[in-house]
């Protein structure tokens, strides 16, 4: 069980935002108010349980805004990816060499964690994943794709943040 992290310390999750964030933040969590909040904002989980269902969720927003991409051949949940690296989801590109052809494969692996979350923060992950079939680099024209896709990209974003840190000091909301 995780102990919970003294009130003075920020999180790694919210380490990227501004100080005045990371203070309103901490107060939500100090008060133990952000799982009430989480809760009245997002009331249940989504219902891709299956790893077949993840794909055809994530293939769904790829065709709608991203048809002419690479392909992706699979989309999983994955036990080995842990949010403590900040990794909440991974994208990779396996080549492999099949007689005297080279096939490359995208992939996308969402952390299991996220298997009973609300279904805006399942998208936002990815979302996040989707754009790097386009662009590698977390810059400019990548979240400009991401808002493309999901125009509250952002906001979603702190959220899951929000709730991470929600987690980690009173375990999970929707779990």
């Amino acid at each position: 069980m995780n102990e919970p992290k003294p009130s003075n310390s920020p999180s790694n999750y919210l380490s990227c935002y501004s100080p005045e964030v990371q203070q309103q933040a901490q107060a939500l969590l100090d008060s133990n108010k952000s799982g009430a909040w989480l809760l009245k904002k997002y009331p249940q989980t989504h219902e891709l349980g299956s790893e077949r269902a993840l794909y055809d969720y994530a293939q769904g927003i790829k065709n709608r805004f991203m048809r002419s991409s690479s392909p992706i051949s699979k989309v999983i949940y994955d036990d080995k990816i842990h949010v403590i690296n900040n990794a909440l989801g991974l994208h990779t590109y396996v080549s492999r060499v099949q007689g005297s052809k080279l096939k490359a494969k995208n992939e996308i692996r969402v952390s299991s964690l996220f298997r009973r979350v609300p279904e805006p923060l399942l998208r936002m992950i990815l979302v996040h994943e989707l754009a790097h079939l386009r662009e590698k680099q977390h810059d400019k024209a990548f979240y400009k794709l991401c808002c493309y896709m999901e125009p509250d990209y952002h906001q979603l974003e702190f959220e899951l943040r929000l709730y991470l840190c929600h987690r980690d000091r009173f375990g999970d909301l929707w779990g």
